[in-house]
């Protein structure tokens, strides 16, 4: 299972977890993974044209994506990050 570090803008979908395992072997298929889990994270992330929200960063390791078809290892780890604002 891939490891997903969730920020913490969303760990009121996760119980509070801000790592969590999930199955897929895309970007995409693990988010549908963890939304069955914790209904409503997916949409936090991703629109409804499947694409990244502009404030939602992702990483597969070190490397940014922007794509929910991006390959992701068993062993593999996605970072969710959000934007932070303020003023």
């Amino acid at each position: 299972m891939a490891q997903v570090f969730i920020p913490s803008q969303l760990t009121a979908y996760t119980d509070g977890a801000t790592r969590v395992e999930a199955m897929g072997a895309t970007v995409g298929e693990v988010l549908d993974d963890l939304d069955r889990r914790f209904p409503g994270l997916k949409f936090r992330v991703i629109d409804e044209q499947d694409r990244v929200r502009k404030h939602m960063r992702l990483f597969i390791g070190q490397d940014e994506t922007r794509s929910v078809g991006a390959p992701l290892s068993e062993s593999g780890e996605l970072l969710i990050f959000g934007a932070l604002s303020g003023g």
